[in-house]
């Protein structure tokens, strides 16, 4: 029987690349092309992100800065273009985490943004108690990336076991938890983690879960919800209007 009630709440994404929105398939983040979307003509980010707010009234937004996850600087003026735009940010920008953790610490608007720490970028979690100090576990979520379902981060500081990062990254101190499948972005799959978001909430019943990657229609949203997930990453499917506020389930 399905004990949670609250459907998950939709956290819309942008995955940005050279100050373009584009569109994310299966993880291979160098042939992104600019997105094409039912919702705007525009790959502005900003043009984009107010689009995406117009269609869904909603000021969350998850933001993967692709240009800093693959080495380079992170887009810390989009950041703050989008904050004072009244957007509560969810940023992943690999190691560039840093930078966005210290536009947050500055910016007077206490739900200005979420910085998301990537299991690709992470080091060891033996180390995520010192971030979580600095910035505050409201303020932090941990993304459990996975390809094909194997974790993506360092094997000689990780476990090669999902649910075992899970574990120790909230009994580090997260308590806001990403479970994100690259292999199913953008490929009309589905997202495959259910079984491994059920089994993290079950035992962890009090951490934020979040899900995404291959977000197809209601029926997923559904499936998520029965898993235990808070919230929802998706981005394909409300560009070409397979989700919509309508069709959102309740």
């Amino acid at each position: 029987m399905n004990v949670h009630t609250s459907m998950p709440r939709l956290i819309p994404v942008m995955d940005v690349l050279d100050r373009r929105v584009v569109r994310a398939i299966a993880g291979n983040r160098r042939e992104y092309k600019p997105i094409v979307s039912r919702l705007t003509g525009s790959a502005d980010p900003i043009a984009v992100a107010r689009a995406i707010r117009d269609r869904w009234q909603t000021n969350e937004l998850y933001v993967a800065d692709l240009n800093a996850i693959l080495g380079g600087r992170p887009a810390t003026a989009l950041f703050a273009d989008l904050i004072d735009s009244g957007f509560k940010c969810w940023v992943d920008a690999g190691m560039g985490f840093v930078a966005f953790a210290s536009l947050l610490e500055k910016h007077s608007r206490p739900d200005a943004g979420v910085v998301v720490l990537g299991l690709e970028s992470a080091p060891s979690h033996r180390d995520l108690p010192d971030l979580l100090q600095v910035i505050g576990p409201s303020r932090f979520a941990f993304s459990l990336d996975l390809r094909d379902g194997r974790p993506l981060g360092n094997p000689h500081l990780w476990s090669a076991d999902p649910e075992s990062n899970a574990n120790a990254v909230i009994e580090a101190g997260a308590r806001k938890l990403i479970v994100l499948d690259l292999s199913r972005v953008g490929v009309g799959e589905g997202v495959g983690t259910e079984e491994l978001c059920a089994s993290i909430k079950s035992r962890h019943p009090d951490i934020e879960l979040i899900a995404g990657g291959g977000v197809r229609g209601p029926n997923d949203v559904r499936r998520l919800h029965e898993a235990g997930v808070s919230a929802i990453l998706v981005a394909s499917a409300l560009h070409d209007l397979r989700l919509t506020p309508e069709n959102w389930p309740t």
